[in-house]
């Protein structure tokens, strides 16, 4: 899934490539993707790009007083093309999903993998009208959320790390993928509670966040659109390396499996040297 680092470059890309230009189709193709009606998708030919913004994992195309929003999932990415095929899109049991052509011959097409539809795209006139935008909490990179601010949100929290960074309610951008970084950096369990973080570890998972969502920030900065998903990837420390060495203490990484996602952990930096309870498997042994 594009996370903060990953959209955010998406946003540079397309800022450099879209502002400026005339759209002069916009073609939904998988039913599924468009989630308003009022305006019309119609309503973007002939409108002119005027900026390209990000809201947590959103990216806000605008364009003469409308908001394309585009919210990419799990599965969903953008591709772009210098020059698109001539002939509209057919719709099929593809991954294609939507289509942006400009003017010029070139655009970008919205595809998701799987079988599980969850990329979603919204036309609107403000971009709080977008329900996941409007609650979006702050973001971790922001040059006003400072420390304290971020303490101010953990307060009165009841539940373990790991889920409350991926809420986006509560911070905006964060993942599956660089929640399991940013506790790893920060040397801490997935499952500790919030409650029970010291002012110390709040402290360190405050610079754990901004640090690796910087970093990762500036490995993807200037990268084309296509290159992304692959410096995601190799960037990533613990995250999807089960069976691999830790890179800081060698450890062997090792997973929780959900039903539907997983966590990469490396013991000795996170949990004192003690596995966690893989649950699933645990399921599987009863």
């Amino acid at each position: 899934m594009p996370e903060l680092p990953e959209v955010e470059a998406l946003r540079e890309f397309l800022d450099e490539h879209l502002v400026g230009k005339e759209i002069a189709r916009a073609l939904p193709v998988a039913i599924s993707v468009l989630k308003t009606y009022d305006p019309p998708l119609a309503a973007l030919h002939g409108t002119t790009v005027t900026a390209v913004a990000r809201h947590g994992k959103f990216l806000d195309i605008e364009t003469d007083g409308l908001h394309l929003l585009i919210h990419l999932a799990r599965a969903g990415w953008l591709q772009w093309r210098d020059v698109l095929p001539s002939g509209p899109p057919r719709p099929g049991k593809g991954p294609l999903a939507l289509r942006v052509a400009l003017t010029g011959g070139d655009g970008f097409d919205l595809t998701e993998a799987g079988t599980t539809k969850r990329l979603a795209v919204h036309l609107v006139r403000d971009p709080a009208e977008v329900p996941g935008v409007a609650r979006l909490g702050p973001d971790p990179l922001a040059d006003d959320f400072g420390r304290e601010a971020f303490a101010a949100l953990l307060a009165g929290e009841r539940r373990q790390i790991k889920g409350a960074l991926r809420d986006q309610s509560l911070i905006a951008g964060i993942g599956n993928a660089y929640s399991d970084e940013i506790l790893h950096a920060a040397r801490m369990s997935p499952f500790k509670p919030v409650q029970n973080l010291t002012e110390d570890e709040i402290t360190a998972l405050y610079e754990a966040m901004r640090t690796t969502l910087s970093e990762a920030l500036e490995r993807v900065h200037g990268l084309a659109a296509g290159r992304l998903k692959a410096e995601k990837k190799s960037g990533l420390r613990v995250h999807g390396r089960t069976g691999e060495p830790c890179p800081v203490c060698g450890d062997t990484i090792r997973e929780v499996s959900f039903s539907d996602s997983s966590l990469q952990y490396c013991p000795t930096c996170q949990t004192g040297g003690k596995p966690l309870a893989d649950r699933r498997l645990s399921r599987l042994l009863k």
